[in-house]
């Protein structure tokens, strides 16, 4: 008996020993864990970022608006965002977010630790899964902690849980809530329930029903699944898993929960943003856009200013004259065949604004801007580039010029003046009227292209130009713009503005971030600027001028040139009176042929009479004196020359009473009608190409 007994001691003696041998052992692997998870805490939460108010800044939209200051452009975006402050939220809504997000919100510090327990209990009994992260966590996890948000890691969570902490310490349960509601996704582009409230419902926050508050509470948990518009049986059985979750917490009474689950969605969702955020005017519009888009642009705008940072945008665009250059477009496509194209550019001479822009029939079709992009060929309108050179060389324009035909290049090839017309000798603002192409090329050669490319680029054009005298009759690629740019800086005697689309941008706080400075420079004198005018008068006021009659209704005098293109592609006439240039352009896009009879003159003449309609005449500045000093008096090569120059002494003697005459009149020739119209399309071929060139 006494061996069993001691056989007994032994035995529990040993147990006993066994078991403290063990607890000791857990108790330090228990130790080392601890001790290991401390380490790792702290490694993950060592350099975590600094919680302030910056750390959940909204992206703000950008607004434009044109000159009026009150018609909007455009609206830039990335999400559909509307901050509201907690008392601009419905207590439905309140209720809802807090009984389904995190019940004990008002109870714990940023970690719900009692939270966590129950969700782990929960999910290893086989419940419907939960979370454990509060509203504090979730807030962290979509501002502070964005780039990891789908990270599922422990190291995530430990971040996680330290900064809801600390910003319990730092900001009141109230204002956690009103930047949680602010910033969480719920779903379409939503981010924050004011815009969210609008998206679904057209209500404001505050005025969200029950059913409207639960259907939003709802979303955020998975906000594509439960989007209401594209899966709405989904949506309605988590709003009332949310209406549950309300009456479980006592936010709405068992009646209200009755009823409230019987209701449907009642969705009424707002209207689709206009595409890419633009209201009105697109091919403007979207200049404006591209122009705040590009790298280093001077109005200091970067990607994310203009599409998160509350900006203003104050642009030149007049709306009454867009709509009228709208209007005449429209006519014109009406006297066009299908697929053809027009543009236009108007700009005030004066400061460089660009008062109106249309870059083609539909925008949307292919985006492209024919007024700003990319370039067509200008035909003769780039004439006035060499005559402008010519006449601040020195070179009288009532000198003569040979403009017989052709004129025979080096290579054997030839350039011809429309028809192959033989003009004989002209002086060089006849020329310039009629449009010859061969006067202008031997005017070319005897300026040298040098000096006209570096004058076409002092006036306004941006666009490279290689260095050969057939490019004064218009094959190289300009924009309307840069024409309506260029032809301003003689319309205001000489002084050239670089075009201004903005005139201010504020940021979301009012501050001026950009304002438009003076670019006036001089570049050429005002007497060669008024000489270069006097000429381009007579394209429309003289009877065999390419534009003749087409001035506007009102009899204001004004000043241009017509171009066309090769095989008749392009057509054009850019033209100004004191207060208000405008370059006109039609063709197709393909850059195919079209009808010989077409002319952009009716285009331009529609839109400024329109647009100076009621206005007072302006009149032009008088020809200044120039000093014609490079001895440039004579040129020709006709054989005849004796002959030719008398013949034209005699056209001059007309030609200037006649100008003289329309002078004294103010512009006789001023909106001339139906017939006008039609005499232009009979005279309109001299500044046609022949042979091939253009002209």
């Amino acid at each position: 008996m006494k061996v069993r007994r001691k056989l007994r001691q032994s035995k529990s003696h040993a147990i006993a020993w066994i078991a403290l041998v063990l607890v000791l052992a857990l108790g330090l692997v228990g130790f080392r864990t601890a001790s290991g998870v401390i380490t790792a805490y702290n490694t993950w939460t060592k350099d975590l970022p600094v919680i302030n108010s910056s750390s959940f800044n909204y992206a703000e939209d950008s607004y434009m608006y044109a000159a009026d200051g009150t018609t909007l452009l455009a609206k830039f975006q990335l999400d559909k965002r509307d901050p509201v402050e907690l008392s601009q939220v419905s207590k439905n809504a309140i209720n809802a977010t807090v009984a389904v997000e995190d019940a004990r919100f008002y109870e714990h510090d940023g970690v719900d630790y009692q939270g966590i327990v129950r969700a782990v209990v929960n999910n290893i009994k086989g419940g419907d899964l939960e979370g454990a992260s509060t509203i504090t966590q979730q807030l962290v996890r979509n501002t502070a902690l964005s780039d990891e948000a789908t990270d599922i890691t422990l190291e995530r969570k430990a971040k996680e849980a330290e900064l809801a902490l600390e910003m319990e310490k730092s900001y009141s349960k109230e204002e956690i809530l009103t930047m949680y509601l602010n910033t969480i996704n719920y779903g379409d582009g939503c981010y924050g329930i004011g815009a969210a409230a609008m998206n679904y419902f057209q209500v404001p926050a505050s005025d969200l029903s029950l059913t409207q508050a639960a259907t939003l509470a709802g979303i955020p948990q998975s906000p594509t699944a439960f989007n209401p518009k594209e899966n709405p049986q989904a949506c309605l059985e988590r709003r009332n898993h949310v209406l549950e979750r309300m009456y479980a917490a006592n936010y709405i009474t068992e009646a209200e929960y009755n009823e409230a689950v019987k209701a449907e969605l009642g969705l009424n969702p707002q209207p689709d943003e206009p595409q890419q955020g633009i209201y009105a005017y697109p091919y403007f519009t979207s200049f404006v856009r591209d122009e705040l888009m590009k790298e280093n642009n001077i109005y200091g705008c970067t990607y994310a200013d203009l599409f998160s940072g509350g900006l203003k945008i104050y642009t030149t665009l007049d709306v009454d004259m867009q709509e009228k250059a709208e209007q005449a477009c429209a006519d014109q496509y009406d006297r066009m065949d299908p697929g053809m194209d027009a543009a236009l550019v108007a700009m005030d001479p004066r400061n460089g604004y660009v008062k109106a822009m249309v870059g083609g029939n539909d925008f949307y079709q292919d985006q492209w801007n024919i007024a700003a992009q990319g370039g067509r060929p200008s035909g003769s309108t780039f004439k006035v580039f060499t005559l402008t050179a010519a006449v601040e060389m020195g070179i009288n324009p009532q000198s003569t010029i040979d403009c017989s035909n052709p004129v025979t290049l080096p290579s054997g090839e030839t350039v011809n003046n429309f028809g192959k017309a033989n003009y004989g000798t002209r002086t060089i603002a006849d020329a310039t009227a009629i449009s010859s192409n061969t006067g202008y090329y031997r005017l070319t050669e005897r300026i040298g292209v040098n000096n006209l490319i570096s004058m076409a680029h002092n006036l306004g054009i941006k666009s490279e130009l290689e260095p050969y005298p057939i490019i004064t009759l218009g094959t190289e690629n300009v924009t309307p713009l840069e024409m309506a740019e260029a032809y301003s800086t003689i319309a205001d005697g000489g002084i050239h503005h670089d075009y201004v689309i903005i005139t201010r941008i504020e940021d979301k706080n009012g501050n001026i971030l950009f304002e438009a400075s003076d670019t006036s420079e001089r570049v050429i004198s005002e007497s060669t600027a008024n000489t270069v005018t006097g000429v381009l008068r007579g394209v429309f006021e003289k009877s065999y001028g390419t534009a003749f009659g087409m001035g506007p209704s009102n009899g204001q005098p004004v000043a241009g040139k017509t171009g066309t293109g090769v095989d008749y592609r392009d057509h054009w006439l850019v033209g100004y009176s004191p207060t208000l240039t405008c370059a006109a352009w039609i063709g197709n896009r393909d850059y195919s042929s079209t009808s010989e009879s077409l002319t952009a003159n009716s285009l331009w003449n529609e839109f400024m009479s329109m647009a100076l309609a009621g206005t007072e005449i302006v009149a032009f500045p008088k020809d200044a004196s120039v000093n014609y000093s490079s001895g440039y008096t004579n040129y020709t090569t006709d054989t005849t020359q004796q002959q030719n120059q008398q013949n034209d002494a005699n056209q001059n003697n007309n030609n200037q009473q006649q100008q003289q005459q329309q002078n004294n009149t103010g512009g006789q020739d001023a909106g001339g009608g139906q017939g006008g119209q039609q005499q232009d399309q009979g005279q309109q071929g001299g500044d046609q190409a022949g042979g091939g060139n253009a002209g």
